[in-house]
């Protein structure tokens, strides 16, 4: 595990992830998590969404057609200059889109927190995990993509299929600026909805370990995903406190015998 990642969680962690969370060093993992699924070829083909349906056969995904349609309506509102996507999750280690630039972000109005319920991808029904989404409030850092005004019609439609899949998010236009404060550009971001069924509110932190523990799903384990993240964050100079406070209490979790 690299040494971000070891400053963010208590003593014997760095065990824990050498062994359970395949990917972060390199290594060949004793309890390995499934291939990933999401990556370019996986989310155009269709095989992503397959797996998901397998994790919670009654879950309502959202179909291709639906997809485009959101897509359409959304970019029917698209402000001037070029098209930026707000990284704060996943979508920072495992991007799986072809982009010119990337720099650091901030977004004024909306907070990263563990509040969309995952009963397929990185959970089950029988054992929901969690997401990260952009709840209301405060601020999050995070990374800004900037995609080739070329590859908009390419890159797009792949990032609704993963990030929209569940129904789970708005997708919004937010002002993004860089460390001096600056707006430098207006960026697609996937906000929660609060509307949604799996919208799982404010939960106290006891229960979002207990979630992130013990989830894993077709696309991986969230512990996985919640330690990749971490991780990514820290090698961008991002330190983000209440994750990084989750991540630890997760990982003592997961090594407690």
């Amino acid at each position: 595990m690299s040494a971000s990642v070891q400053h963010a969680l208590p003593s014997g962690a760095a065990s824990f992830e050498r062994r359970h969370v395949a990917g972060t060093d390199g290594q060949a993992s004793e309890d390995p998590v499934p291939a990933p699924a999401l990556t370019r070829a996986g989310l155009a083909s269709g095989h992503a969404a397959s797996l998901a349906a397998e994790d919670d056969p009654g879950i309502r995904l959202m179909s291709e057609t639906e997809r485009a349609a959101s897509l359409e309506a959304f970019m029917a509102h698209r402000p001037a200059g070029d098209v930026w996507v707000f990284a704060y999750g996943s979508l920072i280690w495992n991007p799986a889109m072809n982009v010119v630039e990337r720099r650091y972000a901030r977004v004024e109005g909306w907070h990263r927190a563990f509040c969309l319920s995952m009963t397929a991808g990185r959970g089950t029904k029988a054992q929901p995990g969690l997401a990260l989404g952009l709840d209301r409030g405060r601020a999050c850092t995070g990374l800004a993509y900037r995609l080739n005004e070329d590859q908009i019609s390419t890159e797009l439609p792949l990032l609704w299929s993963r990030e929209m899949l569940f129904g789970g998010y708005i997708p919004q236009w937010v002002g993004i600026q860089d460390k001096g404060g600056g707006t430098f550009g207006a960026a697609i971001a996937f906000t929660i909805d609060r509307q949604h069924r799996h919208y799982a509110g404010a939960l106290p932190r006891a229960a979002i370990v207990r979630h992130l523990a013990t989830a894993t799903g077709s696309w991986g384990s969230a512990a996985n995903y919640l330690f990749r993240t971490v991780n990514a964050l820290r090698q961008h100079g991002i330190h983000d406190a209440d994750l990084e406070t989750v991540a630890a209490h997760v990982a003592a979790t997961l090594l407690t015998p």
